[in-house]
């Protein structure tokens, strides 16, 4: 993958850096890295403020915090079905019935490993070969002009550019898609259960490796360049995300 997302960021105003969600052998390229404590469940997004530092979230099968990423990103098995179906609809309310969440179970399946090591953090030089996917940090302005984009090539016999479709914030930035050798996006952040770690104004908007692409090669001839754009920024006084000046 040959992409450089500096162009896109500088336009959108987008100054959160990107984080990748690596399955890789070897923890040592990202460096410095951060794991979960012992038998903690803590969530994945509480390590965002990490992130932001320049740190890479390591987990494994044996220390991955809570039990919702045990299970959409290693497959580990912490409670039984019934047990599993029982916490999703009488303690947390997600679906209308037992029923409903079990034909949503029936439908879903966690993430399949490659590799011993889970990272998720800014994006690495040298690793591409490991990265499934990369992460958006955005506003709803700059998410408006990212889900463009993402829909910018696509026609309407392909797959669809942009899904949304119901699951835990760690599930949306890979369980989620079905093919990752496809360009597709999903909207993420929009668990309710992990947004406490996230600015109020921040959703998520993570991209496969041949959308981060299609997204990257953006040229002149697009809106990016258009005065829809330029309006909106004007509109919004240039102000980023918690009221920072956007660049560019």
């Amino acid at each position: 993958m040959k992409s450089d997302p500096r162009n896109l960021l500088r336009i959108a105003g987008v100054e959160t850096p990107l984080i990748g969600f690596y399955d890789a052998p070897d923890p040592a390229p990202f460096e410095p890295v951060v794991q979960p404590a012992p038998r903690s469940r803590v969530c994945v997004f509480a390590f965002y403020e990490r992130w932001l530092e320049g740190q890479t979230l390591h987990i494994t099968r044996e220390r991955c915090g809570c039990r919702g990423a045990a299970h959409w990103l290693f497959g580990v098995e912490t409670r039984s079905r019934q047990s599993f179906v029982e916490f999703l609809v009488d303690d947390e309310g997600l679906k209308s019935s037992h029923g409903l969440m079990e034909e949503w179970l029936d439908h879903s399946s966690p993430y399949r490993q490659e590799h011993p090591h889970i990272l998720i953090g800014p994006l690495v030089a040298g690793q591409v070969g490991y990265l499934k996917t990369v992460t958006f940090f955005v506003n709803p302005d700059q998410l408006a002009l990212l889900m463009l984009g993402a829909q910018y090539d696509s026609g309407p016999d392909d797959p669809l550019p942009v899904i949304a479709p119901f699951g835990s914030g760690c599930m949306q930035l890979v369980t989620l898609f079905e093919d990752l050798s496809i360009a597709q996006a999903c909207l993420g952040a929009t668990d309710i259960a992990m947004r406490h770690h996230l600015p109020p104004d921040v959703l998520a908007f993570t991209v496969t490796r041949s959308m981060f692409e299609r997204l990257c090669a953006l040229d002149e001839r697009s809106f990016l360049y258009k005065p829809f754009w330029a309006r909106l920024r004007e509109a919004r006084g240039n102000q980023g995300p918690g009221g920072g000046r956007l660049r560019g």
